[in-house]
């Protein structure tokens, strides 16, 4: 199949960010598919042959045609209400021309020296400060690192009033219940519904909270049944098949909370099907003439939930790194013989001390 310009659905994101998430619901956790699909839409962009086709059944997208649809699809997260993103790409190996024209709304720069201070910057400033720098620091073996960043910071149509808020029994994972602070206020029954999908009869409570102004984005709060794991219930927040509440107010108490994690995406990767591009010998021939393969990604989020609305932000980091080459044998000088030492003064012109070692070297000591 060839590298075919596709423009991806809203259907193809959903679908992609229902396959990313964990089965189990044990622990804590909070992602960005949107942040983590835009960053790799954009390295997709640069995959050819078989890399791009593994690439396009995760994303939806790849080679030529990725750099119009992630384009695309930053522009429809630009124009929502509160929201903001970017997509940077720093590099010392060469860069496609072709591959920066297909991606006219990243920046480009050097991977230099003082890259970790400049990438940290760039990193807070995009997150509003609620990451504080790079998911993962530089150690030098980078080739081209990709940075997308997303950030969110909107109120509630209708806040909740902080006088109501207060402790209330919260069960978590383990069984054990406690008390958290809880909002509490009146909603429209038209922002709750019930969802029942498929022969696994999956059943959830779903609260959309929309956010004020134009374009806002609507929060979505998915209650599933007991003993249901992320994959089984965030993806009937976005499920059409609704069933409306009869009533027309419902009393909602919601936990006030904030959530952040680190999370390594190449599990994604390997999950579905493109873990060749995590490998040497991935076609990355439309990014750069260097051989390069995806050697690290990973994204941290947070999402703070309050009476006053809700703040967010992500960073997905992307790290690529040139194919190693087949080593070469190297020479072995061994000093199995006797041998002689010569210690010369700084300018390598005066020997300062001269010796032979004719017999086996002794353990002593340097005092």
């Amino acid at each position: 199949m060839t590298d075919t310009p596709t423009v991806p659905r809203a259907g193809d994101l959903r679908a992609f960010a229902a396959r990313c998430l964990p089965g189990s619901g044990d622990v804590d956790f909070v992602c960005s598919p949107a942040g983590a699909w835009l960053a790799l839409g954009a390295v997709a962009s640069g995959a050819r042959g078989r890399t791009a086709e593994e690439l396009r059944g995760m994303l939806g997208v790849a080679g030529a045609g990725a750099g119009a649809a992630v384009t695309g699809v930053g522009r429809t997260v630009a124009g929502t209400g509160g929201v903001s993103g970017a997509v940077g790409v720093w590099s010392r190996v060469p860069v496609d021309e072709g591959f920066r024209a297909g991606l006219p709304g990243v920046g480009f720069g050097g991977l230099g020296a003082g890259a970790q201070a400049e990438l940290d910057a760039w990193v807070r400033e995009g997150s509003g400060g609620r990451v504080p720098g790079l998911p993962l620091a530089l150690d030098g073996s980078e080739d081209l690192v990709l940075l997308g960043v997303l950030a969110l910071k909107a109120a509630w149509r209708s806040a909740f009033p902080v006088g109501a808020t207060r402790p209330e029994p919260f069960r978590d994972a383990s069984g054990a219940v406690r008390p958290v602070p809880t909002m509490r206020q009146r909603i429209p029954g038209a922002w709750v519904w019930r969802v029942r999908q498929g022969l696994l009869k999956r059943r959830a409570v779903v609260v959309e909270l929309p956010g004020a102004g134009a374009r806002a984005v609507r929060v979505r709060f998915v209650l599933g049944t007991p003993g249901s794991g992320p994959a089984d219930v965030l993806p009937l927040a976005w499920d059409a098949r609704r069933e409306p509440v009869k009533d027309e107010a419902v009393e909602l108490a919601l936990p006030r909370f904030s959530l952040r994690s680190r999370l390594d995406l190449r599990p994604w990767l390997e999950r579905c099907g493109a873990g060749g591009a995590l490998r040497p010998g991935a076609d990355f021939s439309g990014l750069s003439p260097e051989p390069l393969f995806v050697s690290r990604v990973v994204q941290e989020a947070v999402v703070e939930v309050a009476e006053e609305g809700v703040k967010a932000a992500a960073v997905t980091q992307v790290t690529m790194t040139r194919s190693a080459a087949a080593p070469r044998p190297l020479e072995r000088i061994a000093f199995d013989r006797p041998f002689g030492v010569v210690v010369l003064d700084a300018e390598g012109e005066v020997p300062l001390f001269a010796g032979w070692h004719a017999g086996v070297p002794g353990p002593e000591a340097v005092g």
